[in-house]
């Protein structure tokens, strides 16, 4: 499979869509949850997915995976060490939902805002022109997006600049994708910014802490709640990022050059 196909249109023409199939993570032979996704860089949704939910605290716990394909749709099978696969045992939780249910399936109030770790103080600090150039880069380093107008995207800016970039029909699907991609390649979040095409809801902040990012980066604007946890955890949240101009709404000061936005905190 990959990542997009061509329909032909009733009038006449061709459009390019984006494949969004049934994914199921299964870990040690059950499965855990399941989600509409974009069939490609699986491995690193099913890495990414695996430390965002806190299945796992860092990648060695992980055993091995596997992609299989069935009829109607894909699993991705995780192997997790004993350590894990007990921490997982002892928890309930179910998540089945369709693309944009960053919460669905799970089993208490508690669980949708669970406390988060507060980031420790950092020697972080980006200019205003780096984090518009983010949000630039992150838009010119969409293949599927241009070929389908349809999909999300997430990035990493660290000091190389914006790799890795993910894209999925779902926005938690991208953010996951990358976090998993910094873990396969031995890093993390921290130290740098993640960056996201969409809207800045309460588990977008959930997964930008627990992947230990100083900054998320968005092009959209955040929930109430969001900027709540994000002020809570430590966490620099910047909206409404465009070429020229882009809004703070917490902890500002790992941002330098501040009179070249708007400061919203």
């Amino acid at each position: 499979m990959t990542g997009a196909r061509d329909i032909e249109l009733p009038g006449g023409g061709t459009r390019a869509v984006p494949e969004e199939v049934p994914v199921a993570l299964s870990y040690n032979g059950s499965t855990q949850a399941v989600m509409m996704a974009t069939p490609a860089d699986l491995t690193d949704l099913a890495v990414g997915f695996s430390l965002s939910e806190e299945i796992i605290r860092d990648i060695s716990e992980i055993e091995r995976t596997e992609t299989l394909h069935h009829p109607m749709g894909i699993e991705l099978a995780i192997w997790l060490k004993d350590d894990a696969q007990d921490r997982l045992s002892r928890r309930r939780r179910f998540m089945a939902g369709p693309v944009g249910c960053g919460l669905c399936g799970i089993d208490s109030l508690d669980q949708a805002l669970r406390p988060l770790p507060p980031l420790p103080p950092d020697s972080l600090h980006l200019s205003a022109a780096q984090v518009s150039r983010a949000m630039q880069d992150l838009r010119a380093a969409q293949p599927l997006h241009d070929r389908t107008r349809a999909t999300h995207a997430a990035g990493f800016l660290g000091p190389d600049g914006l790799p890795p970039v993910r894209e999925d029909v779902g926005r938690h699907n991208a953010l996951d994708k990358v976090v998993g991609a910094l873990a396969r390649a031995g890093r993390d979040a921290s130290g740098g910014a993640l960056v996201i095409t969409s809207r800045v809801s309460v588990e977008m902040v959930q997964k930008a802490v627990l992947a230990r990012a100083g900054v998320l980066i968005a092009a959209s604007a955040p929930t109430g709640r969001a900027i709540d946890l994000a002020q809570e955890a430590g966490l620099t949240l910047v909206a409404l990022a465009r070429a020229d101009s882009f809004e703070i709404f917490t902890h500002p000061q790992r941002i330098t050059d501040q009179e070249a936005r708007t400061d919203v905190a």
